[in-house]
């Protein structure tokens, strides 16, 4: 537990979206949480199978903040509090489970928590895209106290919030709530550090109910702080096979073959009582949806803008791109139907069904990475399916592009064009958005997709068909509409 917890005044430092929460229900409160941070280090060397042994190696003064989105009103609380470790790649936090899932924690009322776990959130550093700006330069006279010891106590510090959190009415932060399951979360960077965390600290502080880990790679982040990179260290790191508490890990085209990381690939295991593995077919790492258009989706906006922002640009902030990007359709609604389908676990005690593995080739040679098997189109085979791959009107892949900082994490999208779409779908309009509809019927009864989201679904599908280009290639030069 933390020595002290701080209830802080004014907006707080946090991408959250260009909306009011308010007409909600929910309301936004920062608290800056401090006290002493353990480190921890392995009695040996790590291995690939994550049976990591763990101790207790020194300690340092820390203090840190939390955001907390909640329901205003208790009645809507559903119980469940989402506490995402904030990514950090970008040279500053982001809340990425936020931004991809937000609509159904607001929709469904869940309280979210987003924790500045790491160092280059709160005192800067190197970042993998060179930009940023941490807490303490963005608001020196807010974040001027904050004090982060170093990525080595990210693990301890992050486990301090979560007791915190199951300690609400002494610690206040999450006001007349009554949590009843506390959920750690986190994407790419932030899921490799969790991978660590429930392969040595998890067992040691056992303090969450469930994991949701979100777009991982083959490898993991060292208890030290540093990422486990290079060719001298493990390329693949297992989640351990002796789990204490419920994990669903939703896995990417991108995650699963790796993009100057090891591709998740590599650390492929069974699905056990306490693991659930989606790989989602269709879907890349960083999308369209991520990028350009969470920030404005508030979950009211017409099935016209929402169209928009479903179409792939060839464009990114940090520049153009060799290929229009995935705009992230398939990834923005399973990661709402992931995060139900793990609290549904929780609840019951019944894990989601298992899924079936994305379909690769075989290396060429050894040390070389596989491929996808796609069909003509150039869609993945098996994996989580979705309307979108099974009744496409455009290749969407989490792999191929280039170009930015981000090209190759971004995958790709291109619409087919007007002749392809007659020849998939003789009957025009009516044949697509009847054959979608059946495959939108399936990944809902499967639990990949969300009932709540059904029309909308079908309604930017109707939108999106009458966008064909003209012929292949010529959305291109189109953009965003």
């Amino acid at each position: 537990m933390p020595d002290s917890v701080t209830s802080v005044a004014g907006k707080p430092a946090l991408l959250l979206g260009a909306y009011d929460l308010a007409p909600f229900g929910y309301q936004v409160e920062e608290f800056f949480l401090g006290g002493s941070a353990t480190r921890y280090a392995l009695a040996s060397p790590p291995t690939s199978d994550g049976l990591w042994s763990a101790a207790p190696a020194g300690s340092a003064a820390y203090e840190t903040r939390l955001v907390v989105v909640r329901p205003s009103d208790a009645a809507a609380f559903n119980g469940t509090v989402l506490v995402e470790w904030l990514n950090v790649t970008s040279g500053q936090d982001m809340p990425v489970e936020w931004m991809v899932a937000h609509r159904e924690i607001l929709r469904r009322g869940y309280a979210y928590v987003a924790v500045s776990a790491q160092e280059v959130g709160v005192e800067g550093g190197a970042s993998v895209m060179g930009m940023g700006v941490p807490l303490k330069q963005t608001d020196p006279a807010r974040y001027g106290s904050l004090c982060h010891p170093g990525d080595a106590f990210a693990y301890d510090i992050f486990a301090q919030a979560g007791a915190a959190l199951k300690a609400a009415r002494a610690s206040g932060m999450v006001g007349p709530l009554k949590p009843q399951r506390v959920v750690a979360m986190g994407e790419s960077q932030s899921a490799g550090f969790l991978t660590s965390y429930l392969n040595a600290v998890d067992r040691l502080t056992p303090v969450y109910d469930g994991f949701f880990i979100h777009s991982r790679f083959g490898s993991a982040a060292a208890l030290d702080g540093v990422r486990l990179e290079g060719a001298d260290l493990l390329p693949e790191v297992r989640f351990r096979p002796d789990l204490r508490t419920p994990v669903l890990a939703l896995i990417t085209e991108t995650d699963l073959l790796g993009a100057r990381l090891p591709g998740y690939w590599l650390a492929r295991q069974p699905n056990d009582r306490h693991l659930r593995v989606w790989e989602l077919a269709g879907a890349a790492h960083a999308d369209g949806y991520f990028l350009a258009g969470a920030f404005t989706d508030s979950g009211a906006l017409s099935a016209e803008r929402l169209a928009a922002l479903f179409w792939p640009a060839q464009a990114v902030p940090g520049g153009p791109l060799a290929k229009p990007y995935n705009p992230g359709v398939p990834h923005h609604y399973v990661a709402e139907a992931a995060i139900v389908a793990l609290d549904q676990w929780l609840r019951t005690g019944r894990p989601p069904a298992s899924t079936p593995r994305i379909d690769l080739t075989e290396p060429a040679e050894a040390g070389a990475k596989p491929s996808l098997q796609t069909d003509a189109r150039g869609i993945a085979s098996g994996g989580i399916r979705t309307p979108w791959t099974d009744v496409p009107t455009m290749r969407l892949s989490g792999a191929g592009n280039s170009g930015s900082t981000v090209g190759h994490l971004v995958g790709v999208g291109e619409p087919f064009d007007k002749a392809t779409l007659a020849t998939l779908y003789p009957g025009g309009k009516d044949d697509y958005l009847r054959r979608f509809g059946v495959a939108l019927d399936q990944a809902i009864a499967a639990g990949h997709l969300l009932a709540e989201d059904r029309s909308e679904i079908l309604a930017v599908a109707a939108i999106n068909y009458d966008k064909a280009p003209l012929s292949e290639g010529g959305a291109r030069s189109r953009g965003r509409p």
